[in-house]
């Protein structure tokens, strides 16, 4: 009879254990969580695919206002400075308040910015509309669904997933805004996007559950518990970074992007000044880099994820990350790029999925929605001051030194990664 209570006793406790890393969500059973999960991703499919359309047609929408190309490039830094102060903002919020409450926030949010965008008719109205951007965040908001939702171990394949989401983005978002603004006109897309923001906002109320935020974790250590209620807080981002392995993480996953992505930032004058092409050429490009970012992501990191170390996936992305900027740094055509952009798309890919997973597991589960926000805004500061420093490197260098740059701060990472040893601490179990 002892034997069986005891036995009784450690089933409980492993169950509430399992329980506890999937948060409050635990009860909801495996049925439901696969539901949640799969409304996250449509949201996040939606979002970004609303997301893309406007981009594209953004430049012919300015220009029909009259804005020229350096007010454009003020238009975007606002909201690329919205979008990096927002990004810590939500995830706090999320972490508050619930993802549910907090992607109702970002459809909403994506509605007010697609009504302001269809009322632009002049010049002020149009950067009036990059407000709503403050707390537009579809993709941290679906990655904190999974983070709730997930074991540590299934948390990088699922993360991963996001990528057919990405891809779907670009792909239907790009061929949507040409199409809806050459048939119906320049307004078109933003009002597709109003509805699609609203009928997001409904999916997010409908099909995600309130009870998603996590438990107080089992695991304390002295930078467990939070020191302020504010949803902007410094403090609370350096006790974040105070986890073992954060720091470390978070500057690998900073540093080596950073020159790809001042590369992209530029790419839409390299495109035609370096590699000739016509903007008709750029969206096929665009369509091309969507389409491999669904493989890799839905079909390859999942796998690699599964057999091997997150510490050995870091070191392989940033590995590739070198290889690719000695490519950049050789390449001469396009079809030199659409060949390099098979490894580049591979370790961006891998490196933003594997470094969020480690991310989100160093820290307790009342805090996940503070770092994705705290690695959501890694994009937004690289749109900020690129615009600035991708200038001078390409007028100064050419395009060429993208390349130079990317391979010497990703040898430097790899070298770091190898000889450091990080601690990847799990604050779940």
């Amino acid at each position: 009879t002892m034997n069986a209570k005891t036995s009784s006793e450690g089933e409980e406790e492993a169950s509430g254990m399992r329980n506890e890393t999937v948060g409050e969500s635990g009860h909801l059973g495996e049925a439901k969580r696969g539901q949640v999960i799969r409304a996250a991703y449509v949201i996040a499919a939606l979002d970004l695919t609303f997301l893309f359309m406007q981009m594209g047609v953004m430049p012919y929408f300015a220009k029909s206002l009259g804005l020229d190309s350096v007010g454009f490039g003020y238009l975007q830094t606002t909201f690329g400075v919205l979008q990096l102060v927002g990004g810590y903002i939500f995830g706090r919020f999320a972490d508050q308040f619930g993802v549910r409450a907090a992607l109702i926030l970002s459809c909403a949010s994506g509605s007010v910015f697609f009504l302001l965008m269809s009322l632009s008719t002049s010049i002020p109205l149009l950067f009036l509309s990059r407000l709503p951007g403050v707390f537009m965040h579809g993709i941290p908001g679906a990655q904190k669904v999974i983070t709730d939702m997930t074991t540590p171990s299934q948390r990088a394949g699922s993360l991963g997933k996001l990528g057919l989401c990405f891809g779907v983005g670009i792909i239907a978002g790009s061929a949507l805004g040409g199409v809806l603004s050459t048939k119906l006109g320049i307004y078109a897309p933003t009002y597709v996007g109003l509805v699609g923001s609203l009928i997001n906002t409904l999916i997010a109320i409908v099909w995600i559950p309130s009870q998603t935020k996590p438990k107080s974790d089992r695991h304390v250590t002295e930078h467990s518990t939070p020191q302020s209620g504010s949803l902007f807080s410094i403090r609370e981002i350096l006790r974040l970074m105070k986890f073992p392995g954060v720091m470390e993480v978070f500057i690998v996953k900073v540093f080596a992007g950073l020159p790809i992505g001042l590369f992209m930032i530029m790419f839409s004058i390299i495109s035609m000044d370096f590699f000739g092409l016509e903007a008709v050429e750029s969206g096929y490009l665009m369509s091309y880099f969507g389409v491999l970012q669904m493989v890799v992501q839905g079909l390859v990191v999942g796998k690699l994820a599964s057999h091997c170390t997150e510490m050995t996936l870091l070191r392989l992305s940033v590995f590739v990350f070198a290889g690719v900027g000695l490519g950049m740094a050789l390449m001469r055509t396009v079809w030199h790029y659409c060949i390099i952009a098979v490894p580049l798309v591979f370790a961006f890919s891998m490196l933003a999925t594997i470094t969020d997973s480690i991310l989100t597991k160093a820290v307790p589960s009342s805090d996940t929605g503070a770092m994705l926000g705290i690695c959501a805004s890694v994009q937004p500061l690289t749109r900020t001051v690129g615009p600035t420093i991708g200038g001078v490197l390409y007028k100064q260098f050419g395009v060429s030194s993208f390349g130079y740059l990317q391979l010497m701060v990703n040898l430097v990472l790899f070298v770091y990664l190898l000889k450091s040893k990080i601690p990847l601490g799990e604050m779940k179990s």
